[in-house]
């Protein structure tokens, strides 16, 4: 089976080798020339890919494959909300003339937005930041397609190797909602997830992946800061706005297990 994983940043890059190593043949794409060699002593099939708005054609060898990940990051800030979303729409429209039937597209839980209770698959999103609303629009697109079908991935806040979570906050202090809880997932659940998608087949179907873990903000950075050896961080033990974002499908679908009981046992 080949696996076309558009954009091989630290979560791409990180699916390749495990489905490498799993027996599939794998092509990434990247924006830059520089990585082409790297990609491709990993053993991954390299292309050069640039979806600006104005592109309309792509590598058509690239998008010869089962199932298409597309896990390019939307770089909202600046105002580039459309820019994205046009960019996904030349995406449909290659994936469309090449005639992939099966697509992940990674979104975020970011399209919930702070509505202080538990959100699941079943509720509608009601996001509340512009980043949000474009990756609502982002995965509408998606869904709205009839000629392949696509499973939306909604990862929570990433965190695994290059991102420990200790850092995030590492001696900063008068840091707000303290006891808000955390919605994070694991790289290695990230792959898990995704590779269960396919393994499984199953398509068509949106799923929330992010940890089933959710202790406060303020009590697990703090730790997390601690564990890596760095100045702790100061929170105001409030609650202002907040989230817990669970998976009903998860299990429904997939019966995914994730791989640790306790955020102790995590490796970064």
């Amino acid at each position: 089976m080949t696996i076309s994983i558009l954009g091989c940043g630290w979560y791409g890059k990180a699916l390749a080798i495990d489905l490498l190593l799993n027996g599939y043949v794998v092509k990434g794409s990247t924006t830059r020339a520089e990585k082409i060699e790297v990609l491709g002593n990993l053993g991954i099939q390299p292309f050069l890919l640039q979806f600006d708005a104005e592109l309309q054609q792509a590598d058509t060898d690239f998008f010869d494959c089962d199932v298409l990940v597309i896990c390019i990051p939307p770089q909202l800030r600046g105002g580039g909300g459309g820019g994205y979303l046009q960019k996904l729409s030349n995406i449909i429209n290659q994936v469309l003339l090449s005639g992939v039937k099966k697509v992940i597209y990674i979104s975020s839980t970011g399209v919930y937005g702070e509505v202080n209770r538990e959100v699941t698959e079943a509720d509608t999103p009601q996001p509340d930041t512009d980043s949000g609303k474009i990756l609502l629009e982002a995965e509408q697109l998606f869904s709205a397609q009839t000629k392949f079908t696509t499973a939306i991935v909604r990862f929570g806040g990433l965190i695994g190797p290059d991102r420990h979570p200790g850092r995030f906050f590492g001696g900063k202090t008068e840091l707000p909602n303290g006891l808000a809880p955390v919605n994070l997932i694991h790289l290695s659940d990230c792959i898990g997830i995704t590779r269960a998608i396919i393994e499984q087949n199953i398509f068509g179907v949106v799923f929330n992946a992010c940890s089933p873990l959710h202790p406060a903000k303020g009590s697990f950075y703090t730790l997390m800061a601690q564990k890596a050896n760095l100045p702790l961080p100061k929170f105001i033990n409030n609650l202002q706005g907040y989230k817990v974002v669970n998976s009903i499908n998860l299990n429904l679908y997939l019966h995914y297990q994730f791989r640790f009981d306790s955020w102790d046992n995590y490796g970064f």
